[in-house]
């Protein structure tokens, strides 16, 4: 069995420095460190973690709360969440979130995990307390909603995102824009919701409620909701943001079900730019979103701020990746089919 003497004779150092490596802790130059690691992967060395967490009193555990793992979005920050748990030594084990269960999560992670990591769900604030007076961080990955709860959290600026996307939208003719959004359970779609009517009033326009479409954060949902919408032209909007791309891949599904024509008869866009969305028919129009990023970002926090290391809270912008869905082109807008 390999050991952590032969993992320091292999990098040529002392045993305290590859627990110090092991530990991430700062006190060690970038070059050592790279040479430590190097030695774990050459020798394919695997600490006794649970001697580690008898030690240390930590179970090098986190517990990622998600809302739909059927979203592809979801499953991309994932992914990297769990890449880079895995690159400091945790394990990560998810949940799937419920509001009515959400008392439940005290019993349930009490003395099994070290930290939360959200998908932008709001817990109660009494329910934040409790783990904050454990000594348990909780981080976001999206804004949650509620901003008393002092969460810290890792997200794009949503509303310079959907000021990008009004003024594209405008720029195509339309005055009238809609909303699909995800339901009350869906928090983190509120913090979108709320950008959007700001940017609508920082670019002029009016938001309408009777503008709000709920999609439930569903595929399915979405496209129900459009189509009923569209065959009972109920619809006054002409061009339509969506909270996730899979309620915007849902509404081009109503539109083609309707006959109705993108982007000459209604300009489609999303918010996530999943992989999908450069697929669809039309090609959707989305804001870009680094989950690769903004996911690696969180973990590093939550673990960070677990491990008693100097902590920054990082920024990032996203980009508005412009497509087939909200574009018009010369020869529609000379036909006049552009309602």
């Amino acid at each position: 069995m390999v050991t952590r003497k032969d993992v320091a004779d292999r990098a040529g150092v002392s045993s305290a420095v590859v627990s110090y490596v092991l530990n991430n802790r700062e006190i060690v130059k970038e070059e050592t460190r790279q040479k430590v690691l190097e030695a774990i992967r050459e020798l394919g060395y695997q600490p006794n973690l649970l001697a580690q967490s008898l030690k240390t009193k930590k179970s090098r555990q986190i517990a990622v709360l998600i809302n739909y793992l059927g979203n592809p979005f979801e499953a991309g920050l994932l992914i990297n969440i769990e890449q880079h748990a895995k690159d400091r030594g945790y394990f990560v084990f998810f949940q799937t979130y419920k509001q009515e269960e959400e008392d439940e999560l005290k019993g349930l992670f009490m003395g099994r995990v070290d930290g939360i990591l959200l998908l932008g769900q709001s817990l109660k604030p009494q329910v934040v307390a409790h783990f904050q007076t454990l000594g348990m961080p909780i981080v976001s990955v999206l804004k949650p909603e509620g901003a008393e709860l002092r969460v810290p959290y890792v997200d794009v600026d949503w509303e310079d995102e959907m000021v990008k996307v009004v003024r594209h939208l405008q720029q195509q003719g339309h005055t009238r824009i809609g909303f699909m959004g995800g339901g009350e359970t869906a928090q983190h779609y509120g913090v979108r919701l709320q950008a959007f009517i700001h940017a609508l009033g920082e670019t002029g326009c009016t938001w309408h409620s009777e503008d709000l479409l709920d999609g439930e954060g569903r595929f399915e949902t979405a496209e129900r909701v459009l189509h009923a919408a569209l065959t009972h032209q109920s619809a006054l909007f002409t061009a339509l943001v969506c909270a996730n791309d899979l309620m915007a891949a849902g509404c081009l599904a109503a539109c083609r079900k309707a006959g109705v024509q993108v982007p000459q008869q209604l300009a489609v866009a999303g918010c996530e730019d999943i992989l999908m969305s450069s697929q669809t028919d039309p090609p959707l129009t989305a804001i870009h979103y680094p989950r690769p990023q903004i996911g690696e970002a969180a973990m590093r926090l939550l673990l960070d701020t677990i491990e008693g290391h100097t902590v920054e809270t990082p920024f990032f912008s996203g980009e508005l990746v412009v497509r087939r869905s909200t574009e018009v082109s010369e020869t529609d807008r000379s036909t006049g089919i552009v309602r």
